[in-house]
C-alpha cells in the first residue's frame, strides 16, 4: 500500500501524482466514485486527467467534420458541452458551484469553437491547430473535477500545463518534455498551491513548446504526462488509476487462467505496454526509470488491493516468463529485393520511404531477399503508395499481410535463461500453430514472433499453460519452466 495521504514524516516527501484514465471517466456513477476516491485519498497530492471517456475522439473527428461542413460545428459544441454538463448537474452539489463551472465551460467553449470555425476557414488541419484542439478534452475534464470537489467543500485547483511550464521539445503530436526545464519551472508554481488538505488538478496529454505552441504526447499520453509531473516534484510514487487490477500474465478475456502481476521491472512493463498490454503507456516508463520512481497501477474498484508495482528493484520470478501479450493492431508490409543485406542504404531508403508520410514502423525483421515492415493496419494504404512512389524503386515486388496478430513473451532474463524459447515455440506446434516471423535479441526481457489471426487464442493458451500451469497440447517429454 502507498503511504497514507495524510500521513506525516520528517525530511521525506510524501506527496504522489495520481494519474486518473479516460476508462474510469466514463459515465455518472463512475465519475462519482471516482471523486468519492479523490475526495478520501488524493488531498496533498497532484491529480492528472484524462479527458472524459470518447470526448478526445469527438474532437478529432469533430476537426475532419468541421473542415467538410462548417454547419457542422453547431452540432459538434452542442455534443461536447452536454457531456460535459450533464455529469456537471449530476455531481455539482450546490447552485454556486454550478454556475461557477458554467462560466469556466462557457469561455473555453468559445474558444473551442473559435479554433473550429479556423480551421473551416483555412481548410486545412495543421498539427499546430490539431494539437490544440485536441487538447480541450482534458482541460475541460480538470476545470469539472476541480468546480465538483469544491461544491463538497474539497480544497481544489487547477492549473493548466502551458501555464506552469511544462515544456517539451515542440514536436506536435508526439512530443517529449525537458525535463530540466519542467522541474525548474513547477518548483517555482506548485509549491504555493500544494498542502495537505488540498488536491491539485493538471490536464494530461500535452505541454507547451519553447515558442508557446500547445504540443501534445500522442494519444495515451496522459500517462506520461503524469510520469513527467511526477518526475519533476520530487514525488514519492506515481499511482495510475484504473479499473483494472494491473498487468496480467495474459489478457484475461483470451486465457482465464490470468494471474496478476505484482512486480514488474521498468524494462517488462515497457515492453508489456508497446507490445499491446493496455494498462500502461509505454513512453510512462522514460521519465520514471530517470528518477528510480515508482509506478503503482490501482484499481478503482478494488482501491485496497496492491496492484502492480513498478520499479528499479523488482524481484526476478523463478518462472522467467512474466506475461504473453498479443497485439492485432499489425500488418506486415514486405519488400521484396535482391541482396538487401549487401546492398548498402536500401534499407534506410525504404524506412524513410514509409516514415515520410507519418507512418511510425514498429519493428523491422531482414533477410537477404526481403525487408520486413511491421506497421499498424490503418498505415498499410499509406505505407504502400510511399513505396509505389520511390523512383528509382530498389525492390522487386510488395506483399502486404494483415492477417496477422503479434506475439510476446516478457520477462526479464530471457536471454540468459537457455530454453526459454525453445519451450514457447514447442509448446505453439504441439497445438498446430504456425510462427510466421521471430524477433529475440534486441530487448532483454521480450521475445515476439507473428502468427495467423485466426490462430491467436490457442497460441496464447498454449504458451500461457507451459509457463503458468499445466501444459496443454504439449507432447510428452518436453521438460518444465
Amino acid at each position: 500500500m502507498m503511504p497514507d495521504a495524510n500521513s506525516s514524516g520528517k525530511g521525506k516527501n510524501l506527496m504522489k501524482v495520481i494519474k486518473i484514465g479516460g476508462g474510469c471517466l466514463n459515465g455518472q456513477k463512475t465519475i462519482a466514485r471516482i471523486v468519492d476516491l479523490i475526495e478520501q485519498r488524493a488531498k496533498g497530492h497532484i491529480v492528472v486527467v484524462s479527458a472524459l471517456n470518447g470526448i478526445t475522439d469527438a474532437l478529432i473527428e469533430g476537426m475532419q467534420q468541421a473542415l467538410a461542413d462548417e454547419t457542422a460545428i453547431a452540432g459538434i459544441m452542442s455534443r461536447i458541452k452536454a457531456k460535459h454538463t450533464n455529469v456537471a448537474r449530476h455531481l455539482i452539489v450546490s447552485r454556486q458551484a454550478l454556475n461557477d463551472f458554467n462560466k469556466d465551460l462557457s469561455k473555453s467553449m468559445f474558444k473551442l469553437e473559435r479554433l473550429f470555425y479556423g480551421l473551416n476557414f483555412t481548410r486545412e488541419i495543421t498539427p499546430r491547430l490539431a494539437d490544440v484542439i485536441s487538447s480541450y478534452g482534458e482541460r475541460l475534464c480538470a476545470q469539472l473535477l476541480t468546480r465538483v470537489l469544491r461544491s463538497r467543500k474539497v480544497n481544489a485547483v487547477c492549473r493548466m500545463p502551458h501555464h506552469m511550464g511544462m515544456v517539451t521539445d515542440g514536436k506536435f503530436n508526439d512530443a517529449t518534455a525537458n525535463l530540466p526545464r519542467t522541474e525548474k519551472n513547477l518548483a517555482r508554481h506548485i509549491p504555493p498551491l500544494l498542502d495537505a488538505q488540498t488536491v491539485l488538478f493538471i490536464p494530461g496529454f500535452f505541454g507547451v513548446s519553447e515558442s508557446g505552441d500547445i504540443t501534445t504526447f500522442g494519444r495515451g499520453g496522459s500517462d506520461y504526462s503524469a510520469a513527467v509531473v511526477a518526475a519533476t516534484t520530487g514525488a514519492e510514487s506515481l499511482e495510475i488509476w484504473k479499473d483494472v487490477d494491473g498487468f496480467m500474465s495474459a489478457d484475461p478475456r483470451l486465457e482465464p487462467e490470468a494471474e496478476l502481476i505484482s512486480a514488474l521491472s521498468y524494462e517488462e512493463a515497457a515492453e508489456l505496454a508497446y507490445f499491446g498490454a493496455k494498462i500502461l503507456h509505454a513512453r510512462c516508463v522514460e521519465p520514471a526509470r530517470t528518477r528510480k520512481l515508482t509506478i503503482a497501477i490501482k484499481n478503482t474498484l478494488h482501491p485496497e488491493a496492491d496492484g502492480s508495482l513498478i520499479s528499479a528493484n523488482a524481484p526476478k520470478s523463478p518462472r522467467t516468463v512474466k506475461s504473453v501479450a498479443h497485439d492485432t493492431d499489425i500488418a506486415v508490409v514486405k519488400v521484396h529485393a535482391s541482396g538487401v543485406g549487401a546492398r548498402p542504404g536500401i534499407l534506410a531508403q525504404v524506412a524513410t520511404a514509409v516514415a515520410g508520410v507519418g507512418v511510425n514502423i514498429r519493428s523491422v525483421i531482414t533477410s537477404q531477399t526481403c525487408i520486413s515492415l511491421l506497421i499498424s493496419r490503418k498505415d498499410v494504404a499509406a505505407s504502400r503508395s510511399a513505396l509505389v512512389a520511390m523512383a528509382p524503386r530498389p525492390y522487386r515486388r510488395i506483399e502486404v499481410r494483415d492477417d496477422v496478430a503479434l506475439i510476446a513473451i516478457v520477462g526479464d532474463g530471457l536471454l540468459k535463461r537457455a530454453g526459454i524459447a525453445a519451450q514457447c515455440f514447442a509448446a505453439v506446434a504441439a497445438c498446430n500453430v504456425n510462427v510466421e516471423m521471430i524477433s529475440f535479441g534486441p530487448s532483454r526481457a521480450a521475445l515476439y514472433f507473428l502468427t495467423k489471426g485466426k490462430d491467436l487464442q490457442k497460441a496464447i493458451s498454449a504458451i500461457h499453460s507451459r509457463f503458468f500451469s499445466s501444459p496443454r497440447c504439449l507432447p510428452p517429454g518436453v521438460g518444465g519452466p
